[in-house]
């Protein structure tokens, strides 16, 4: 791999100096971001320098500017790594685990956000970058429309919703809402106010099911308003639609 530091970007506006193409050199820019992760939930963003990256990451401060400019292109990566890791998770779920429909998959995206919260290092002072940055993620859409469009697209495959501009608005008002009641969970408790963890999947699923109608027989969902109850799950003496998958 050559030496020279070339400036550029990824396929998400992250500034590079040089790409880590040698294993050994990916390790160590992963060692960076973990010792950034670290840094973040100890001292915060502001004390955060690449100086204190490179002495708890353990290499030359030439090393950190190898690959990146300053403190916010590292805290872009990890946010990126975290973002791979919470739609692989979510993933990982969706192939192993059976749903009855969208409602529950709902409630398995907020277990693996508020898992990630609790035991990913770092996630909890970034979030997915708006702690730091309403625009980490694009340099366009700020960082809930990105979340939300990666989370529409993995339940458009699993579920076969049909796609329109009223699912994208419906998604993305969702994910707003849920990120704004899981902010306060964990204001409150820093594990995570249960209580309101469970209001967060009823908020969600309550105003995704006036917008999302499933089909009888194709197990589809078009994006028209329900007259029924607004949660499928929590009507009294009922229970929730079965999907076909």
């Amino acid at each position: 791999m050559s030496s020279e530091a070339v400036e550029e970007f990824d396929e998400n506006g992250t500034p590079l100096r040089r790409r880590p193409t040698q294993r050994r050199s990916a390790r160590r820019v992963e060692r960076m971001l973990d010792a950034c992760a670290e840094l973040l939930d100890q001292f915060g963003y502001e004390a955060l320098s690449t100086t204190r990256i490179a002495d708890r990451a353990g290499v030359a401060i030439g090393s950190v500017y190898q690959f990146f400019p300053d403190k916010r292109a590292i805290t872009q990566a990890l946010t990126r790594r975290n973002v791979e890791l919470f739609v692989t998770r979510v993933g990982r779920r969706f192939m192993s685990e059976e749903y009855a429909g969208w409602w529950a998959a709902i409630d398995a995206i907020i277990d693996e956000y508020v898992d990630m919260h609790r035991t990913v290092p770092g996630f909890r002072s970034l979030h997915f970058g708006d702690m730091v940055d309403l625009n980490m993620l694009d340099a366009v859409a700020d960082n809930n429309t990105v979340i939300a469009g990666r989370l529409r697209s993995m339940l458009l495959e699993e579920f076969g919703l049909t796609d329109s501009e009223d699912l994208d608005r419906a998604v993305l008002v969702a994910v707003e809402a849920g990120d704004a009641v899981l902010k306060l969970a964990f204001r409150r408790d820093p594990n995570g106010a249960d209580d309101l963890v469970r209001e967060a999947k009823e908020l969600i699923r309550g105003y995704l099911s006036r917008h999302l109608q499933t089909g009888p027989q194709t197990g589809q969902t078009a994006a028209t308003p329900l007259s029924a109850d607004p949660d499928p799950g929590r009507a009294a003496g009922s229970t929730a639609p079965e999907t076909t998958r």
